[in-house]
């Protein structure tokens, strides 16, 4: 491990475990923080609990009763009684409500207002070092549409796809399926987990999903149905990333839907490494990693790809705060590469000192 992972005189480090959001995916991040806080090395770092109600209240806990029926992914919730508490850039580190100095920030929220680049300006501007990709990759990676666009432009292959926004006309069915074929998906541009994603097969059932999907975004995207394996690679770093092995989602739903990826253990089987050739795992991990350099990330990301039966592989989606659930594979990929989820969760936090303190030198007047 590298050096500096303790503070002055060797004490520990203080690190804001930040968690719940106003998002859909509130219940995947209070999974993904529990996991977290058990896991984190207490030699080196103090998790400080701090989580978001879906209202954005910031609640700071001096315990680790954060949560209600914490082992339940259907019941599970954040504890109303934290003490209120919020991040102000004026005053720096020091978490207002508190009265305790963050080393750094663990941003453990999945979807808008958490990974989309919002509360990685709020930090920035508070000058707190925090894991994860910074404004722009975060903002970039989050909205699929941009994401895929940029793929695009650099020369990574993609699935066909079509953007509609709510507040204009949308195109037909037979416009969508004549470019996309049938079925499609349609899902929010802005969103993770699966969530307000649907197949869609018939007239009928866009409607219902264009319907559901707006529900969670003003933007959706149209996508073409990629016949293939569920390919997914996890990549950690910073200026010289890494890839992990490649695993394999097999989907025992009609897809990887939310309750797949979140509810049902039985939802879908996950092989690591996959079942393929070194030669093609090799290129998932090359493209893994020129996936985050095209995107600007930092620190770490999920990128999730199809295999189709002719060798082709095809960008779907990057994620830059995969879950951390018992069930998910980001951590399950690192362990399986020789990197246990303690010894993650530390690189992680080094991570994002490190690009802290190399930033610090950067002029800020002439």
């Amino acid at each position: 491990m590298a050096a500096g992972a303790k503070g002055a005189n060797g004490a520990k480090k203080n690190v804001g475990l930040l968690f719940g959001g106003r998002s859909a995916e509130h219940e995947v991040s209070l999974q993904s923080a529990k996991n977290i806080f058990e896991a984190v090395d207490r030699e080196r770092f103090e998790p400080l609990p701090i989580g978001i109600d879906k209202t954005g209240r910031w609640l700071f806990y001096e315990n680790s009763n954060f949560l209600l029926d914490p082992d339940d992914p259907k019941k599970i919730r954040l504890s109303p009684h934290g003490k209120s508490v919020a991040i102000f850039p004026e005053t720096g580190r020091l978490l207002r409500g508190a009265g305790v100095f963050l080393d750094a920030v663990f941003p453990v929220l999945h979807g808008p207002f958490g990974e989309d680049g919002t509360l990685q300006g709020l930090l920035k501007l508070a000058g707190i070092p925090f894991v994860g990709p910074s404004v722009l990759g975060s903002a970039a990676a989050m909205d699929k549409d941009v994401m895929k666009r940029l793929a695009r432009d650099a020369g990574i292959p993609t699935a066909k796809f079509l953007t509609l926004k709510k507040h204009g006309s949308l195109p037909s069915f037979s416009e969508i399926t004549g470019l996309l074929g049938c079925p499609f998906f349609l899902k929010p541009a802005n969103m993770g987990s699966s969530v307000g994603v649907s197949k869609v097969y018939d007239e009928a059932g866009y409607v219902a999903a264009a319907d559901a999907a707006f529900q969670y975004d003003v933007k959706l995207l149209a996508e073409e149905f990629i016949a293939g394996r569920e390919l997914e690679c996890a990549v950690l770093g910073n200026e010289e990333p890494a890839a992990s092995v490649v695993g394999e989602v097999i989907p025992l739903h009609d897809f990887y839907s939310y309750d797949a990826k979140y509810l049902d253990e039985a939802g879908a089987q996950l092989k690591i490494p996959a079942a393929i050739d070194r030669e093609t795992a090799d290129r998932v991990k090359v493209m893994a990693v020129k996936v985050f350099q095209t995107l600007c990330c930092e620190g770490l990301s999920r990128i999730d790809f199809f295999l189709k039966e002719d060798g082709q592989v095809i960008v779907n989606e990057l994620n830059t705060m995969p879950g951390f659930t018992a069930i998910s594979m980001y951590p399950k990929l690192w362990e399986a590469s020789g990197l246990s989820y303690t010894d993650l969760i530390t690189r992680l936090i080094e991570l994002a000192i490190s690009r802290f303190e190399s930033e610090k030198p950067l002029k800020t007047s002439l």
